[in-house]
């Protein structure tokens, strides 16, 4: 009975431990004149080689604590850094036009570019405090937060390795060059219509240089091969606007696959 009690005791401590361990370092940042958050999980698998980045962005209305129970990414993907930055009072385009929840800067120049100054400083404090490996920094989000994600690869375009916008659209498109990319996509969206992602979607596929016949990569999943190294998947699933609970593991497989290429070596 004592030796069970004994076992018992170092299980709950080990679990405790775990627990523990998994808790995410809450940072807060000074931007221009903004008080700033952030939630970072480090590895669970310590590594002395540079480890990967994924930053997952919040929906209008969200926050940080939920987008990491809803990606979960630090689960799925225990070796690399997972962020999960926290947006601000923004107003919405569809929704909330007096801007009382939070949000993401739609385009380059809005709000005085807030949201990307944001993204540099927690990038540059990353690197600072971290070995980061600057070939494998990835980026996701949904529908704001999935805009956010297209803002960054059309603005921070040589920083990330990946993208995986979901149920998002806007106007950076216009602007993007080639890069993997993912996106996931409600045929029942009533928010972001489906009708204006396919327009995205066409216009990546075109960007990227892909083929226009695609190939089964993953249940609802279709990869569009590209000779320049760009495939792009589309997720298309039967629901609306809600978050896909197939779609982390996927995004997480789909990082994987994908790094920078090596930097020219100077002759």
């Amino acid at each position: 009975m004592k030796r069970l009690s004994i076992c018992l005791l170092a299980l709950f401590c080990v679990m405790a431990f775990s627990s523990l361990a998994a808790e995410p370092l809450e940072w807060k940042l000074k931007v221009g004149e903004l008080d700033r958050e952030v939630l970072v999980y480090l590895p669970s698998k310590p590594s002395d080689a540079p480890v990967p980045v994924v930053f997952g962005f919040h929906g209008h209305g969200g926050n940080a604590r939920n987008a990491a129970r809803t990606f979960h990414f630090q689960d799925l993907w225990p070796e690399a850094i997972v962020v999960y930055m926290q947006g601000i009072p923004t107003p919405g385009r569809l929704t909330d036009p007096e801007g009382k929840r939070n949000g993401w800067q739609h385009n380059a120049g809005d709000l005085g570019d807030r949201d990307l100054k944001f993204f540099d400083a927690v990038l540059a404090r990353l690197r600072q405090e971290h070995r980061v490996d600057d070939r494998r920094i990835y980026a996701t989000g949904h529908s704001n937060g999935g805009g956010f994600t297209y803002l960054l690869w059309a603005q921070r375009h040589e920083v990330f390795a990946a993208m995986a916008p979901s149920a998002a659209g806007g106007r950076s498109v216009l602007s993007l060059k080639p890069k993997p990319a993912m996106h996931l996509a409600g045929e029942k969206d009533a928010l972001v219509k489906y009708e204006i992602q396919q327009r995205v979607m066409a216009a990546v596929l075109q960007i990227n240089g892909c083929e226009k016949t695609g190939a089964a990569w993953a249940k609802q999943a279709t990869i569009y091969s590209s000779r320049g190294g760009t495939p792009f998947i589309t997720f298309i699933h039967p629901g609306g606007h809600a978050y896909p609970q197939e779609a982390p593991p996927l995004i997480v497989r789909f990082f994987k696959e994908h790094s920078l290429p090596p930097p020219e070596t100077k002759r």
